[in-house]
């Protein structure tokens, strides 16, 4: 958001609040008929047509056809760059705090009709699953994270951003991501409690994090054979 020159965020002008709210409707539009009929069925362009708005359109909202689904990723690069800089949070709780935000999101957003909502989160996941394209997508945003953390923690650190202490301490916070990630997949579904569903995704993250934080060596030994 733009500022004024007092540093108070500058009220967003007419013009903003309209492409906005048409990014939006783009987003959700192809969400929802992706869901519906398969990401290879629908073009962008037919998205396009369903908003009043041309393929050419649709292209200067979102620079691909999978950006139109996972869009909503986005914010997390901001929300790294925001705690991570932060130089009274450990890396681990900054972290922490970032995916607290992401998850109470969620949970927000499921609990007006907890069961229909869910059912169309489930159906979200499956249709990233079950898409290379989208999958591949995905784990581009995932480096590209890594990417924003190392770089705001070389910044902090005074190492370099390739440095490979760096790097793997960068890959492992966003690794806590991907644990949150997966755990939404396994426990949000319908029929199960919405609240239960996010304290048992918040303990698998906690417990993720607590690896991180002790280290490798805090690792459960493989069990010897009988």
């Amino acid at each position: 958001m733009a500022t004024t020159g007092t540093g108070r965020p500058a009220v967003e002008g007419l013009r903003e609040r309209k492409k906005r709210a048409m990014r939006q409707q783009l987003s959700d539009t192809a969400a929802r008929m992706f869901v519906e009929h398969g990401f290879d069925a629908v073009r962008v362009a037919d998205v396009g047509e369903a908003c009043g708005v041309s393929e050419k359109t649709v292209f200067n909202y979102f620079p691909s056809k999978e950006a139109l689904l996972l869009d909503r990723l986005e914010p997390t690069a901001d929300a790294l760059r925001a705690h991570l800089s932060n130089p009274a949070l450990p890396p681990v709780t900054a972290m922490l705090t970032v995916l607290d935000h992401e998850l109470g999101g969620i949970a927000s957003g499921l609990a007006a009709n907890p069961d229909r909502a869910l059912a169309q989160y489930q159906k979200f996941g499956d249709l990233i699953r079950d898409t290379p394209s989208l999958r591949a997508y995905q784990s581009d945003i995932a480096d590209r994270f890594i990417d924003v953390a190392a770089e705001v923690l070389a910044t902090r650190t005074g190492l370099r951003p390739d440095d490979p202490e760096l790097q793997i301490v960068a890959a492992t916070l966003l690794g806590l991501w991907r644990v949150q990630f997966r755990s939404l997949r396994t426990h949000l579904r319908p029929g199960r409690p919405l609240p239960d569903a996010i304290d048992a995704v918040t303990r698998e993250v906690r417990r993720a994090a607590r690896l991180v934080e002790h280290g490798l060596t805090s690792f459960a030994q493989p069990a010897k054979p009988r």
